[in-house]
């Protein structure tokens, strides 16, 4: 089961110009990290099953896999053999098992299915009404890549949709729903493309679905274009090609692409919009050497939100109040998760023992979750959530005694505080966990640790 996970290599990947040097040289550990947590949060641990098979995963960094009403999507294998393995797919990666997309709600775990035949499919966003949107292969070979087909797959009123492809395309994807049903998704079509964006040998096309009705969002110039996310005002943000060498940072809106320049290098890339049009993500600088996070505002522009002290960081995620994590390289070269309020960088600092960091998601609430790592390459390392101000918290902590679980990534935080990490067991076999808050005056709740 493959996920594309790391921020880093995303990073890498978008911008082949870019070279990363994080060092790894000792540093005194923060005093947040090394102070005691002065009021426990309490929470119970719910690890999602499989179909049969081994693994069971979310997405997660421009995805939205848990709602605000505690609903979970994701994958999971079932215990039949993929016939196509080890065929790989870019879209869909490679498993040795079928997978089949998976919704879980009060703690029932749906088999959302796949297209007709030995098909598996994936899950990569939920809007608050339930609605979901992902992709499933379909059972034919794509003629150009050989590869498995997989067409965009939307599961509304819990029926699925074939999205289907564009002008004899074999390939498209359901990236994100809003919760007023719109869609962003990509397609493949017939036109050949020597840089395609999908790595499947034709253009890649971004498209606005409502209704039934598809919109092709357009270019910056040059084909291709990749959406990413869609908010709910009906914005789509995403990259384009401006020149066969050169990606920039998009957002439409109302039928009009624009573009959001960049920050004096060749390349940019989004990593959120949220609900008042605000993007934030990273752009290089001049020389395209390395890469500063971004704060894009229909006011200002494009804002260098600055680092630590280092040469290198990047947004992910901002909140409707404008909040702002990421992680950015200090002047000793670590890497460290950062929050960023009203015009400050601030540092989270580590988990004791920890010389990096980095925060991945932050709710309307202002709680942060990410990963404390010990491989400053890696964003994979200990789970952690940080409140306001306090010391992070390890979410290993709230983990059974036994259980044999590590929590690696803190993924996602809804307005509720539940929180998605990744889990991994002794096998090395990958688990979608929920982590759900208890209530404080209730000392009774079953499974709640403190």
């Amino acid at each position: 089961m493959k996920l594309v996970t790391s921020l880093l290599a995303a990073a890498a990947f978008s911008f082949p110009g870019t070279v990363v040097v994080i060092a790894t040289a000792s540093m005194p550990l923060p005093i947040a990290a090394q102070q005691q947590v002065k009021n426990h949060p309490r929470y119970k641990v719910v690890v999602i099953g499989t179909f049969g098979g081994p693994q069971s995963v979310s997405f997660f960094g421009q995805a939205r896999s848990l709602n605000d009403r505690g609903t979970l999507v994701g994958q999971a294998d079932t215990s039949v053999p993929d016939p196509s393995y080890p065929d790989f797919n870019p879209l869909l990666g490679s498993d040795p098992f079928t997978q089949h997309g998976f919704l879980w709600r009060d703690d029932k775990l749906t088999d959302l299915g796949a297209l007709p035949g030995l098909s598996s499919s994936q899950v990569s966003w939920v809007n608050d009404a339930g609605d979901a949107v992902g992709i499933s292969t379909t059972g034919n070979l794509d003629p150009v890549t050989g590869f498995p087909a997989a067409n965009a797959v939307a599961w509304i009123d819990g029926q699925m949709i074939n999205l289907g492809t564009l002008d004899g395309g074999y390939e498209s994807l359901g990236i994100a729903i809003n919760d007023e049903g719109e869609i962003a998704r990509i397609s493949s079509n017939s036109t050949p493309d020597p840089i395609s964006m999908l790595g499947l040998g034709t253009q890649t096309r971004s498209f606005f679905w409502r209704d039934g009705a598809m919109q092709d969002i357009g270019t910056l110039g040059v084909p291709d274009a990749f959406a990413l996310v869609i908010n709910n005002r009906g914005q789509v943000t995403g990259i384009s090609y401006e020149t066969s060498l050169a990606i920039a940072p998009f957002v439409w809106e109302r039928g009009e692409i624009r573009n959001l320049g960049n920050l004096g290098g060749t390349s940019g890339y989004p990593t959120w919009i949220n609900n008042r049009g605000q993007n934030v993500g990273f752009s290089n600088l001049p020389g395209d050497t390395t890469a500063h996070p971004f704060l894009w505002t229909e006011a200002e522009g494009m804002k260098d939100l600055g680092t630590l002290g280092g040469t290198f960081g990047f947004a992910n995620w901002i909140n409707d109040s404008g909040e702002i994590v990421g992680a950015s390289t200090n002047q000793s070269g670590l890497v460290l998760a950062f929050v960023w309020k009203k015009g400050v960088m601030s540092s989270l600092g580590t988990l004791l023992g920890d010389p990096c960091s980095v925060a991945i998601n932050i709710n309307s609430t202002g709680q942060v979750v990410g990963s404390s790592v010990t491989n400053c390459s890696s964003d994979s390392g200990r789970a952690f959530l940080w409140d306001n101000g306090g010391p992070l918290v390890d979410l290993n902590t709230f983990v059974p005694s036994g259980a044999g679980l590590t929590l690696t990534q803190g993924a996602y935080i809804n307005d509720r505080g539940e929180i998605l990490a990744t889990g991994v067991l002794p096998s090395g076999d990958l688990r979608s966990v929920l982590l759900i808050p208890c209530a404080k005056d209730n000392n009774n709740d079953a499974g709640c640790r403190d």
